[in-house]
C-alpha cells in the first residue's frame, strides 16, 4: 500500500489539480483530512474523477482560514488523535490543507506533523511565481530536516526555465508532471495528464 501526501508550497498552489490527477493514476483512495472554506475539495475530485473513492473529512470548517483559526470560530480544537488514517486499500492520496508548517491547533501541532506520523510520503506542488524558489526551499528543508521521504516534484502554472531548474539543482527532486493553466478542468484533461506520468511507486 502506498500513501501519499499531495502538498504544497502555500495556498492556491494546485493541490487538488493534482490529487485528481494522482488518484486518477493510482486508482487511489482520495482524503482530505481537514477542509476550510465554503469549498469542497472532496467534491472537486468527485466531479474529475470518474468512480472516485472518497473518505469523508474529519473536519469540515467554514472559515476560509489557517484551520486553527477556523477551528476556533466554531470552538473545535483539531486533534492528532481524531486524524489517523483511515481504512482503504492499496493506494491513498491525502491532500494537504495550505503549506506543510500551517498550524492545526494552538498546541504546537503543524501539518507536517501529521505526515510524520502517517509514514507517508510527499508529492510536493511548486506554482512559480516570484518567491516560488524559496518558498519551495524552505518547504523541502523542512520536509527533510524530518526525514520525511519525497517522491518528487510537480511544477503548476506557466513554465519558467530558470525557476524550475534552479530548484531541482537545489533539491534534486525528480520532476513527476508538470500542469499548465487550462481553460477548463474536467475529467478528460485530468485522464490526459494522468497518461503523462511516468512515475512508478
Amino acid at each position: 500500500m502506498g500513501i501519499f501526501v499531495i502538498t504544497g508550497i502555500g495556498t492556491e498552489i494546485g493541490k487538488t489539480i493534482a490529487s485528481a490527477v494522482f488518484v486518477k493514476y493510482l486508482n487511489a483512495y482520495y482524503w482530505k483530512p481537514i477542509q476550510t472554506g465554503q469549498d469542497s475539495d472532496s467534491e472537486t475530485i468527485a466531479s474529475l474523477v470518474s468512480n472516485p473513492k472518497i473518505i469523508p473529512e474529519r473536519y469540515k470548517l467554514k472559515l476560509p482560514a489557517s484551520p486553527h483559526q477556523a477551528a476556533e470560530e466554531e470552538n473545535i480544537t483539531i486533534l492528532e488523535n481524531n486524524l489517523q488514517l483511515p481504512n482503504f486499500e492499496n493506494n491513498l492520496i491525502i491532500e494537504g490543507v495550505g503549506g506543510v508548517m500551517v498550524p492545526l491547533n494552538n498546541d504546537g501541532l503543524l501539518f507536517i506533523d501529521l505526515i510524520k506520523m502517517w509514514k507517508a510520503k510527499v508529492i510536493l506542488v511548486s506554482k512559480n511565481y516570484l518567491g516560488s524558489i524559496n518558498h519551495t526551499l524552505l518547504t523541502y528543508e523542512a520536509l527533510k530536516n524530518r526525514n520525511i521521504d519525497i517522491c518528487g516534484i510537480v511544477f503548476n502554472g506557466e513554465s519558467n526555465f530558470h525557476t524550475e531548474n534552479t530548484i531541482q539543482k537545489y533539491t534534486k527532486l525528480p520532476v513527476i508532471l508538470k500542469i499548465y493553466p487550462e481553460k477548463i478542468i474536467n475529467k478528460q484533461v485530468i485522464q490526459n495528464y494522468a497518461n503523462q506520468i511516468k512515475w512508478k511507486i
